[in-house]
């Protein structure tokens, strides 16, 4: 029986989707046992600042790289949305998960049924600022940190009038009952790979116990929407957001959400492409909306 030693970070919500590699392998791959190895990450020791202002590219991956690159691990499960655009060929994403909800949504605390502008709204991404300010004028945005449930005692506490999460991460924490709006992918552009899970391992090895578990379609996605924010410079801190989908079998469509920085202006384009050209689609995507 061989082990495979499965990195994550180690909150719940990284243990489950951890977790859920871990069962596949269980239940489909005779001759293979998991076993699940917890790192703590950069990003989820500083939490007194907001990601951009740590100034530091794979705050939530560096720790995982390092064991993956010593033979620590064997594999390492991330929220593709975490991983930087640029990855070290000796440990490339090998596969992804099928995506979950790629929405993001608006928390309120327990028994209140629509935000009232009293208390701040929660959020740490640029991304999600740029475009709750365009659906709430005149809101007060917090700076929050911290994983799922820490936010929402935050919230439930008094802290912060409501929160902005990504629908996935509550989901498979089984807190969909606390989602009170869903922002639909035209209304926030949700953050590339967002609900997509990347499996990343080693180059000098083989992983084909885990095709089952891979999703091409998500993959397409994934892609398409990576391509997007690396040729728009995506290590940067500028609001930007991109959304793939597949259509059918050859066709696949596109939103990004881009930040003129010089003008202050915020721009959006859709384009539709061969699923075949994921990549190139991306790429064409990036190009045409800075030529705005």
């Amino acid at each position: 029986m061989e082990k495979i030693r499965i990195g994550t970070r180690k909150s719940r919500l990284a243990c489950i989707q951890a977790g859920t590699v871990a069962e596949y392998i269980r239940l489909h791959c005779r001759g293979y046992e998991a076993e699940i190895v917890k790192l703590m990450t950069t990003g989820d020791k500083i939490l007194s600042k907001k990601l951009d202002e740590i100034g530091q590219k794979g705050l939530f991956v560096k720790e995982l790289d390092s064991a993956l690159m010593e033979g620590i691990t064997d594999l390492s499960v991330h929220s593709l949305k975490d991983m930087p655009m640029e990855i070290p060929k000796e440990l490339p994403i090998i596969g992804v998960s099928g995506r979950e909800d790629a929405r993001d949504v608006l928390v309120l605390p327990g028994g209140v049924r629509e935000y009232d502008y009293r208390g701040p709204v929660g959020c740490s991404s640029n991304r999600r600022i740029l475009q709750l300010k365009e659906l709430y004028p005149g809101v007060r945005i917090k700076t929050v940190r911290g994983n799922v449930p820490t936010r929402l005692n935050k919230l439930d506490n008094g802290e912060y009038g409501a929160l902005v999460l990504a629908a996935a991460g509550l989901k498979r924490l089984g807190l969909e009952e606390r989602i009170s709006r869903y922002f639909s992918v035209e209304e926030m552009i949700p953050a590339a790979g967002q609900g997509i899970l990347g499996i990343q391992g080693r180059a000098d090895r083989s992983y084909g116990f885990l095709q089952g578990f891979f999703d091409p379609e998500a993959m397409d996605c994934a892609r398409c929407e990576r391509a997007y924010m690396t040729e728009m410079n995506g290590g940067c801190s500028l609001p930007m957001g991109v959304y793939a989908e597949v259509l059918d079998e050859k066709r696949m469509k596109v939103m990004g959400l881009y930040y003129d920085e010089a003008s202050k202006t915020s721009y959006r384009m859709c384009m539709t492409g061969e699923r075949s050209a994921s990549e190139a689609l991306g790429i064409e995507l990036a190009r045409k909306i800075k030529e705005q």
